[in-house]
């Protein structure tokens, strides 16, 4: 149900302006959030949704506007000024320290002391334990962040931002690494907490789940505000309309391939088993094939990427490339026989934030582009400037932080730094995770032109509408094993693939 427009909003932005270096990411930006209400802020690539949830959180500090709290001008230049308003925000990268516990992220910055100076751990533990039974999480309070999976880091960044009185809530794309069982659980977290009177505002791509638990939704388009109705006067195509200007479903949509694939397999996978993860994995990969690999968090989909690519050693098994036997034991041994994974986690694996667009995308290749110990500028200028232009980046200097730029951005930067080493197999692990619409059929356009060369690609999504895209095959695993091996012209439905991960 709508909420009446004479209710005082808890929050309001006006006429809210960021400039960086320049470029202009919010434009006289109008935004409110009503008591109780859940508000999904919606756009394309770089349209400023992130840079306007960070300004509300005091990570950035506005240079113009004003923003109140329950109809008073408030002064937000810190995290801690926003915590002090009730505004807590979970973001899209994960900002847990990895060699803290789950306990001691949650309470980091704001920990129990009792005496003035003792940390209350029995107190903590408690208060952890409390919250993540209350997210169905069964995790050791002691255990280290560092042995989790992303998913299971997401779940523990919502407790953290669940465990202070907080009456603003901002989800920066919580759901990305979480499989439908998760999502729902979280959902009925954030049904609760409306009813408790604490409001969302809820950023994401996921359209199906916006129209699921948002009350109202704004949509921005290049730092601008472009449209805010309540969710049953909106449809599907009018929000799409509103992010760009015109509709992408089509970029889902099967298309044949231009080019026949092969016969003859680029890669040959026999008992492939990671410890007890992976277990008994067999199959083939043919010449210009994308091989889609489906299954829940937990199943083995990523580990079995990090393994052909050297990540995490084999504990049985062997892998035939062009024909010939082969021993991937590191990253190197991958990268010589043309194997590149573009990672799940671009934060933790596929960047490094405080270096450029630049850097970034040369890293692997640097003796490439060197003689003699010296780089070649105008050789790497040419092989950026190409990358920026053909993956669109959008930024405005190959010099540019990658901090800066981005979700979708930093994700194409990632595809480049891994493209320029010319590689024959590209493993893709959620590849579109907290990616725009638009870039997201920008992907899965470059997987077809990629493969389209006779090239091959391994496909891990939890987007059954993403695999049924580009798939020629689908694998399923479940627990560590292969159990269903799907044709794509054989599936009928999304429902189809849905119920065989289920299984």
């Amino acid at each position: 149900m709508g909420h009446p427009t004479d209710i005082q909003p808890v929050l309001q932005l006006e006429a809210v302006s960021k400039s960086f270096g320049g470029v202009k990411a919010l434009h006289d930006m109008h935004f409110d959030l009503r008591p109780g209400e859940v508000h999904a802020l919606v756009g394309g690539n770089g349209a400023g949704k992130s840079t306007l949830m960070k300004i509300i959180s005091g990570v950035y500090q506005r240079d113009s506007g004003t923003i109140r709290i329950s109809g008073d001008v408030k002064t937000i230049q810190t995290p801690n000024d926003a915590m002090e308003n009730g505004i807590r925000m979970v973001f899209q990268e994960l900002s847990l320290i990895p060699t803290l516990t789950v306990m001691e992220n949650i309470f980091l910055n704001h920990e129990d002391v009792k005496w003035g100076f003792v940390l209350n751990k029995k107190a903590m533990l408690e208060r952890t334990e409390e919250l993540l039974a209350d997210l169905g999480i069964d995790l050791d309070p002691d255990q280290k962040v560092s042995s989790l999976s992303v998913g299971y880091c997401q779940l523990v960044e919502i407790a953290k931002a669940l465990s202070v009185r907080a009456s603003i809530l901002i989800m920066d794309e919580p759901t990305a690494s979480l499989t439908a069982s998760e999502t729902e659980l979280l959902f009925n977290i954030i049904r609760l907490l409306k009813a408790k009177g604490v409001s969302v505002i809820y950023i994401s791509h996921r359209m199906k789940e916006i129209f699921e638990i948002a009350d109202r939704i704004t949509v921005l388009k290049d730092g601008r505000w472009a449209l805010t109705e309540k969710k049953e006067d909106l449809d599907l195509e009018r929000v799409i309309d509103s992010m760009i200007g015109k509709a992408v479903e089509k970029a889902f949509e099967w298309k044949d391939r231009a080019t026949q694939i092969s016969d003859e397999p680029i890669l040959e996978v026999r008992g492939l088993t990671q410890d007890d993860i992976v277990r008994d994995v067999s199959f083939d990969l043919k010449k210009g094939e994308v091989l889609g690999i489906a299954g829940l968090m937990g199943s083995g989909r990523t580990e079995l990427l990090e393994a052909l690519f050297g990540l995490r050693s084999m504990s049985a098994g062997s892998i035939r490339i062009h024909g010939k036997d082969t021993k991937i034991s590191g990253i190197s041994d991958a990268l010589a026989n043309k194997i590149a994974l573009v990672p799940e986690d671009r934060r933790r694996s596929g960047l490094i934030a405080i270096h450029s667009v630049r850097d970034n995308a040369t890293l692997p290749t640097l003796s490439r582009w060197s003689k003699f110990g010296v780089l070649d500028g105008t050789r790497i200028a040419g092989i950026v400037g190409a990358n920026i232009k053909d993956l669109r980046i959008k930024t405005d200097s190959a010099d540019r932080l990658v901090s800066l730029l981005s979700g979708g951005n930093q994700q194409k930067v990632v595809l480049a730094k891994w493209l320029n080493t010319s590689p024959d197999i590209l493993l893709l692990d959620e590849p579109t995770a907290g990616v725009d619409i638009s870039s997201k059929g920008e992907i899965i356009d470059f997987i077809r032109t990629f493969v389209s060369s006779g090239k091959s690609v391994i496909l891990v999504s939890s987007e059954i509408t993403e695999l049924l895209a580009v798939s020629d095959r689908i694998l399923v695993l479940a627990e560590g094993r292969i159990t269903r091996e799907l044709m794509r012209e054989a599936i009928k439905s999304e429902e189809e693939v849905q119920l065989a991960i289920q299984k």
